[in-house]
């Protein structure tokens, strides 16, 4: 196996301009993971002059919101960030498919990475969780994946 072609994107590109896009909604939970993305790029070396934050009302207007930027042709990557906490009715089912949908089209219409760091969990706990504490930093984790896209798309 080491002997074929092997292409991979990298954690630190040399530059990039990242949009993350945030709801609003749920903001207790949102905010950290906004928190968790910029730290991972800024120990990235993005600068901040190099992030734009969109602020989102809620995860079903976050596809809408990532589609525009993603045609503006003003950023590399965008992050979108946002917590939908299943209740004891069908909404979730809509809000977490109408936006997983809408952000994947969004993608691939544009060719543009989206990095999906939109939680959606049974809990408020479970979010927490998934926000900073026991099972790591979601939004960090999305970050890091817009810029390992980057830089795997700039050498396709």
């Amino acid at each position: 196996m080491t002997d074929l072609r092997t292409i991979e994107g990298e954690l630190q590109p040399e530059q990039a301009r990242i949009a993350l896009a945030v709801t609003r909604f749920n903001g207790f939970i949102t905010e950290s993971l906004l928190n968790g993305a910029v730290d991972t790029l800024r120990r990235s070396g993005i600068d901040d002059d190099a992030m734009t934050v969109v602020r989102v009302p809620g995860c079903y207007e976050l596809p809408l919101v990532v589609d525009r930027l993603a045609a503006s042709g003003s950023y590399d990557a965008i992050v979108a960030l946002g917590c939908v906490i299943r209740g004891s009715t069908a909404h979730f089912e809509y809000v977490a498919g109408e936006c997983s949908r809408g952000l994947g089209q969004a993608m691939q219409r544009h060719g543009i990475p989206v990095a999906f760091g939109v939680l959606t969990t049974d809990t408020i706990e479970q979010a927490l969780e998934r926000a900073g504490t026991k099972a790591g930093n979601k939004g960090a984790d999305a970050a890091g994946s817009a810029l390992e896209m980057v830089s795997l798309m700039r050498q396709l």
